[in-house]
């Protein structure tokens, strides 16, 4: 990993843009998982990039 790691206390304060639910920090891929609106938001020099056209879809 390089940079900033994520602070997993942040998600106390985020959601999902998309659906305003709840999100679950994956370390391995530093991303944060959004499953109700099916994508996985980047996380960037631990900063969470929370942009829909940032997202990638998840495998179904």
């Amino acid at each position: 990993m390089t940079g900033t790691p994520f602070d997993p206390r942040m998600l106390e304060s985020l959601v999902c843009p998309r659906t305003q639910g709840q999100l679950r920090y994956d370390a391995d891929r530093q991303e944060l998982i959004s499953k109700a609106a099916n994508l996985a938001f980047p996380v960037r020099d631990g900063i969470p990039v929370m942009l829909v056209d940032e997202a990638r879809a998840l495998d179904a």
